[in-house]
């Protein structure tokens, strides 16, 4: 099993990690899941060195990113009562 299957196993289930901005961030090679700390869109990102270059490719998660909104919208509501 390679380092990057290993951190994606690790990764799920568990919640995003806060990230500053401007903060550097070593993600796994496949699978890292990004989420907007403003809107709670999720994105997977695949990395790779093409050439000598670092290249990215993304698409949305719909189902992170509702799960996401959803237990937002809750600890929201909770926290105003």
């Amino acid at each position: 099993m390679s380092k990057d299957s290993e951190a994606v196993k690790a990764q799920r289930g568990k919640r995003y990690k806060q990230v500053h901005a401007g903060e550097w961030v070593q993600p796994v090679r496949r699978g890292y899941k990004m989420a907007c700390c403003d809107c709670g869109l999720v994105h997977i990102m695949d990395f790779r060195i093409y050439d000598g270059r670092i290249q990215f490719r993304a698409y949305r998660n719909n189902r992170s990113t509702a799960m996401l909104r959803r237990h937002r919208k809750r600890r929201e509501s909770e926290s105003e009562t």
